[in-house]
């Protein structure tokens, strides 16, 4: 089925909570911004100052009213806490296909197996709710614990593109491709995801 940006998307598990970002959640991601100031360090988004957090939530609201991005709020059940966003981008109802990305976690929920619960989630949702054929996640080269994760996944590696991304300080960074096909999932899910 296609991808309906109007609809109020909402995934869930014993662990996590995915639910559409709004203004409401400001004020509980603001900390983890101001403790994290570095926790973007590979992205080309602005991080860790109530400005730079003001302005990533506009530019998910922008986006999603252009039908180009989808941001969710993450809700860490066991720790009763937001723990950061993630998205989906680059939808092409067309072509079947989506990109899951422009996650963040605070670090006090990276390792605990929260990213784990949230993109099964994700990939779910896609592969056997809208019936896609292809999930898409990238990172910048230099990454190597998002790489790692995208590994543990189940992601294949597709190439790097190079001097592909401007950062905010003026480096140029490349970014490496993975993917994950219809036909590929219930072996993912079986094989990566049966500890989550």
């Amino acid at each position: 089925m296609p991808f309906n940006f109007d609809k109020a998307i909402a995934l869930e598990d014993n662990r996590v909570k995915l639910s559409p970002l709004i203004w409401e959640h400001f004020d509980e991601m603001l900390p983890i911004s101001l403790k994290n100031p570095a926790l973007l360090q590979y992205s080309p988004s602005k991080f860790g100052t109530k400005e730079s957090l003001k302005a990533y939530f506009q530019s998910a609201f922008d986006l999603k009213q252009k039908q180009l991005r989808y941001s969710f709020a993450i809700f860490d059940k066991m720790k009763n806490s937001y723990a950061g966003s993630t998205s989906f981008g680059n939808i092409s109802n067309k072509d079947l296909r989506i990109e899951i990305g422009w996650t963040w976690l605070g670090k006090d929920f990276q390792r605990t197996g929260l990213n784990r619960h949230c993109k099964f989630l994700l990939l779910q949702y896609v592969f056997e709710g809208l019936m896609f054929e292809r999930v898409e996640l990238k990172t910048d080269s230099r990454n190597e614990q998002s790489r790692k994760a995208i590994e543990a996944i189940g992601g294949k590696y597709e190439g790097e593109l190079r001097s592909h991304t401007l950062m905010p300080n003026g480096f140029r960074r490349n970014t490496v491709y993975y993917s994950i096909l219809k036909d590929e999932w219930n072996g993912i899910k079986v094989d990566k995801f049966k500890n989550r």
